[in-house]
């Protein structure tokens, strides 16, 4: 897979991230703004950027539900209860769910 990751500033100045398959889909995102860019990278490290070199987020909780249209969604809590991570889009199929699950991180 050759996903690209971007670093940029939102409109508040606070630094984001997403990640964009080969297709142009964005497949993940930062769930919020981070005032230092050290934090962003430390959050997108978490979802699988450089291969989450420091092995963060081992003990995150990871949910899975269905939305109010019947689309499969996921979210990803860490262990001090913050969230950390959701899906950026519903998918008509559980497993479509969890394949971009595991793309950010999800072990399975």
């Amino acid at each position: 897979m050759s996903d690209t990751w971007e670093f940029y500033e939102d409109k508040a100045g606070e630094h984001r991230w997403r990640c964009t398959a080969s297709n142009g889909n964005i497949i993940g995102a930062a769930t919020e703004g981070y005032s230092q860019k050290s934090s962003c990278v430390a959050n997108a490290e978490r979802h699988g950027y450089n291969g989450n070199p420091k092995s963060l987020g081992s003990k995150d909780k990871w949910e899975f539900y269905e939305d109010k249209a019947g689309e499969h969604r996921w979210r990803r809590t860490a262990s001090n209860g913050e969230p950390v991570g959701r899906s950026t889009e519903g998918y008509s199929s559980k497993a479509n769910c969890e394949s971009n699950a595991k793309r950010m991180g999800w072990a399975g």
